[in-house]
């Protein structure tokens, strides 16, 4: 019998089970951040580079589009596209660094609220060109036929309404208090993709708020590998709990690769001289 099909049978032992996952998650966090702070500076700015690369290839390429390494690096560093059909490309990657980036700054504000003002400022940095002429961002007003994710989305009159709900529930205190930050990232990532808000970059939006929620309780972000693109589509057709799984395991992922990184450049721990031994008065010595 399946795990699954086991833990369907006796809910308390999938609760146990999903306290230890949470459980294991904290405690490799607390060694993460331990050594973060240890580590010099030119070694976090390296490891936050390679980060916020694969972080923008993964998620691309969980879209259908694939950056090559020398692309990203070029385009990342400022550096001008090598041939004018390229221009498009460099621009779309500086876009989903733009978005990395407020992500980053919108963790770190007090008491920020995932509201609907957050979802059109993410929207807008993936999509410029969407607001030109000072036009607020408009949501989407069909159904797409031809697009990368087959499960189903809300109709377009009920997105807003939809959205309300959405940030109304996370943005709850009983929702924060009850549900642990990498449940909660992956239920709200679920959510905003089966509302389906904009016309394009309504997958990218999702996983960026689900990674804010992340980053605003100390994690990493969740980088779910372009080799686990199937698996990923299979559990947002499935329920929310298929892509906790994926999300999750995702994270863990990260974060064990950001430990051993900053395991190898880790300064050696002190080796400690045993403290000497009181020398033993010789057999007979009197007192004086």
């Amino acid at each position: 019998m399946s795990s699954h099909a086991m833990s369907s049978q006796n809910p308390g032992a999938e609760f146990t089970r999903l306290q230890q996952q949470a459980q294991k998650l904290d405690e490799r966090l607390v060694v993460l951040q331990r050594l973060y702070a240890a580590a010099p500076e030119d070694a976090r700015k390296d490891y936050n580079f390679k980060l916020d690369l694969s972080w923008i290839h993964h998620d691309s390429a969980l879209e259908g589009v694939v950056y090559s390494i020398p692309e990203l690096h070029a385009a990342l560093q400022g550096q001008p596209p090598a041939d004018a059909s390229l221009v498009p490309t460099f621009d779309e990657i500086r876009q989903n660094k733009a978005s990395v980036d407020l992500v980053r700054e919108m963790a770190t504000r007090k008491k920020l609220k995932i509201d609907l003002d957050t979802l059109k400022d993410l929207y807008v940095c993936l999509a410029p060109e969407e607001v030109e002429g000072k036009k607020p961002p408009a949501y989407r007003k069909d159904m797409p036929i031809h697009r990368l994710y087959f499960h189903e989305i809300a109709t377009p009159d009920k997105i807003s309404y939809k959205l309300r709900q959405f940030t109304q529930w996370v943005n709850a205190a009983e929702t924060k208090r009850t549900t642990h930050p990498v449940r909660l990232a992956a239920k709200a990532h679920f959510q905003l993709l089966h509302i389906y808000p904009f016309p394009k970059h309504s997958g990218k939006v999702a996983r960026l708020v689900g990674n804010l929620i992340l980053l605003q309780n100390g994690f990493p972000p969740a980088i779910i590998h372009a080799t686990e693109r199937q698996r990923y589509y299979d559990a947002l057709k499935t329920n929310d709990n298929a892509l906790a799984t994926v999300v999750r395991e995702a994270l863990m992922s990260s974060m064990e690769s950001a430990i051993r990184y900053f395991e190898t450049i880790a300064p050696p721990a002190p080796v400690e001289e045993p403290a000497p031994k009181p020398r033993k008065k010789a057999a007979g010595a009197k007192k004086r």
